[in-house]
């Protein structure tokens, strides 16, 4: 497959084979281990998972040797340490599985070797690498080592080389967490931890494991790659800087879920086909809301694992695009006035019998428990509500949160009709009766009915109740999922510690366990409620409402700073161990630098597209109109020839002037060091001089001639006759 050329791939050169033949054929996971490996050491690689304690070399060799067995058969060369660093991308340092051995006659054999001491630990240059003050450039030294929970998996790139993958986690020489996953994997155990602590206060005494789960949405849009070429602003940002709206952008609601182009679905077969062999369990594809808009989705997984196909399933879209001649924007707002592109984060918990602890059950126990565990989520998203906005913030998220079905960033809870009733009843200490239709009867007089499956949908809600999960619906379609996942992890197992000591003094006082645990629901609930909203998150009426519930308003990631930066905001993340108080500054800085360094590269490229694209055809479209004007003997055609040139020219001089003041405001902030004053020069003078540049660009592309306008517009990039 890999050796077509882009534009010449369809579906027909995809073998027709059912997926459960093929599922997984590229990874190596712990069912492989356990046919593959000695009864001996595969009995020490779990009994190292489950203690977490190191492994024995002699058990280390012998995984290495089967892995780089199976990787050879399958035509691997080399292998690396696939890691994910603080830049939001994935990083990967190659190196062969060759090794020299001397004869006796001084000849040289290559062997192909793979140690335990490769596959578990690697010694990558951390100095280029974002670490937010924690290491020096002479301090190079950073460590990946394998994350042996998380598949093993070969890519194959365009030219058929195949390499394998190894997980890992990133860290410096003290131990200091350099990348995403490492803060994931430290939230999961402590989830773990303290919602067993609380499942056994409400009766679940044999639990020993709780698995945080994740299903992400994952939005993009596909643009034709020769069109795309020709954009700069595109190939250096992602997105466009310019460009006016076309007149039928998504107005007719006619794309979302309609039939998918015939090119668009050779990719998806191309892109599903691919992704099943790496394990990965997408099941949705379907069109979005905007034109060139599209959406695929994954099975739910365990949390650690799903994040890790997320990223991979994001880096496997944009190499299959190529093989199809196609560009896959991943950019929060690549283009304005329509739908920008979000990561629904479907998260819930489940315990070690399978049981969903979100998902009402079959008995009345099944039923306590969902209502009281829902009643620690809405206690965290409402105590650490100022955190989990500013942990899916970025640049990218801040064109697209408020409008287009993108929820605003004042974080609230949409629970639907009946299960918000539900809450208002028990917060009242009444009872009452849902509609009998679906109706699950909880068997305690104290409690109402619950009607299983009794939500609708809120699309301007941040973080909605969708059945038997939380829908967190305001991360970007960019975004390395960890990042907001490890916050709300953390701040699930901070409420849920906080809820068990509290479960433990009402139990003091109270004989009967159900009552006390629905007490607590109770305290929960009307300390909490106002976090719980479910009208219109766009209003006015709202933003105003949230200042009166004294919600945190964060409108960007200029504003999500302070939090990172506020010791008292971030406790929770250091009580938790998720991130050391030295991790989490690092990462205030890193998110600073990352805002500032976006922000240089938009600003720097927009005027470059005005200096060498827009004004010269803005002057010859004058030099064009003017010429008509001297030949023209009609007055009155004159005259209204003079009042088009006249407003040509008034956009020629918002053009200079406004470009000669970006580039003075950008001079200044080349010439300011402190990253705090940096960024409210960004935001104070650039952006807006950007968006004015940006407003007289896009004025001129509706007045210049389409011969003359070297940029392609919107139209030919979000209706190419290819993509219908």
């Amino acid at each position: 497959m890999s050796s077509q050329s882009p534009g010449h791939f369809s579906s027909k050169d995809i073998p027709v084979q059912p997926v459960s033949e093929y599922f997984g054929e590229l990874t190596f996971g712990l069912g492989e281990m356990r046919e593959r490996l000695p009864r001996d050491a595969f009995n020490d690689l779990t009994k190292a998972l489950e203690q977490g304690r190191k492994l024995s070399k002699d058990t280390a060799d012998a995984i290495a040797k089967v892995i780089m067995d199976w990787a050879v058969r399958k035509g691997a060369t080399h292998f690396c340490h696939w890691f994910q660093p603080m830049t939001g991308l994935t990083a990967e340092k190659h190196d062969s599985f060759i090794s020299i051995q001397h004869s006796h006659h001084s000849e040289l054999k290559v062997i192909e070797r793979f140690t335990g001491s490769m596959l578990i630990q690697g010694e990558p240059d951390a100095s280029s690498f974002p670490s937010g003050g924690m290491r020096s450039t002479f301090e190079a030294r950073g460590y990946t080592a394998w994350d042996p929970t998380s598949p093993i998996f070969i890519v194959e790139n365009a030219v058929g080389a195949k390499t394998l993958c190894v997980p890992t986690v990133f860290f410096g020489y003290h131990g200091q967490a350099l990348d995403n996953k490492t803060p994931l994997l430290r939230s999961v155990q402590a989830l773990s931890k303290e919602a067993c602590n609380f499942l056994k206060l409400l009766g679940d005494v044999d639990v020993k494991n709780v698995t945080a789960t994740l299903g992400s949405e994952q939005e993009y849009f596909l643009i034709d790659r020769d069109v795309a070429a020709r954009r700069p602003d595109l190939m250096m940002t992602g997105r466009t800087l310019l460009g006016a709206p076309t007149a039928r952008g998504q107005k007719l609601e006619d794309h979302y879920f309609g039939a998918i182009p015939t090119r668009v679905l050779a990719f998806m077969e191309d892109l599903e086909r691919e992704l099943y062999r790496l394990g990965v369990p997408v099941k949705t594809r379907h069109n979005e809301v905007a034109p060139s808009q599209f959406e695929l989705a994954p099975i739910f997984e365990s949390m650690t694992i799903a994040a890790d196909h997320n990223t991979l399933t994001m880096e496997t879209m944009k190499r299959v695009a190529a093989r199809h001649n196609l560009l896959c924007l991943l950019h929060e707002k690549p283009f304005a006035a329509i739908n920008g592109s979000g990561k629904h984060c479907n998260w819930s918990m489940s315990n070690d019998k399978g049981e969903n602890l979100l998902e009402p059950g079959h008995t009345p126990h099944q039923n306590l428990r969902f209502l009281a565990v829902s009643a620690v989520v809405i206690r965290a998203v409402h105590k650490h509500a100022g955190m989990l906005a500013s942990a899916i913030m970025s640049p990218g998220n801040d064109l697209r949160l408020g409008g287009n079905e993108a929820p605003p960033t004042i974080i609230s809870i949409f629970l639907g009709s009946m299960l918000e009733k539900i809450f208002e009843t028990i917060a009242k200490g009444e009872a009452t009766q849902g509609s009998e239709r679906g109706i699950i009867n909880l068997g305690v007089s104290h409690i109402p009915d619950i009607s299983k499956d009794y939500t609708d949908r809120n699309r301007t809600s941040p973080f909605a109740f969708t059945g038997n999960k939380f829908e967190f619906r305001a991360v970007g379609a960019s975004a390395n999922v960890a990042v907001p996942m490890s916050v709300l992890n953390a701040a699930v197992t901070d409420a849920l510690a906080e809820a068990s000591t509290r479960l433990k003094a009402i139990q003091a006082k109270v004989a009967n366990r159900d009552d006390a645990v629905l007490a607590l629901v109770r305290e929960l609930i009307n300390e909490n409620k106002g976090i719980l909203f479910s009208g219109n998150n766009y209003s006015s009426e709202w933003r105003e409402e949230a200042k009166r519930r004294g919600l945190p308003i964060i409108d960007s990631a200029a504003d999500a700073f302070a939090y990172w930066n506020n010791e008292k905001a971030t406790e929770f993340l250091v009580a938790t161990s998720v991130l050391s108080r030295e991790e989490i500054q690092s990462r205030y800085v890193v998110q600073m630098e990352r805002y500032i360094k976006t922000l240089e590269i938009e600003l720097d490229t927009t005027v470059t597209l005005v200096n060498e694209y827009v004004v010269p055809a803005v002057e010859n479209q004058l030099k064009r109109s003017q010429d008509v004007v001297r030949e023209v003997r009609s007055e009155a055609l004159k005259s209204q020839l003079n009042k088009r040139v006249a407003g040509l020219e008034g956009i020629f001089v918002d053009l200079l002037a406004g470009g000669e003041l970006l580039s003075k405001a950008l001079d200044k902030l080349n010439e300011t060091h402190d990253e705090v004053a940096k960024v409210a020069l960004l935001v104070r003078d650039c952006k807006p001089l950007a968006a004015k540049l940006r407003a007289a660009a896009d004025r001129a592309e509706q007045e210049v001639a389409d011969e003359l306008w070297n940029l392609p517009k919107y139209r030919e990039m979000l209706f190419h006759p290819s993509m219908k």
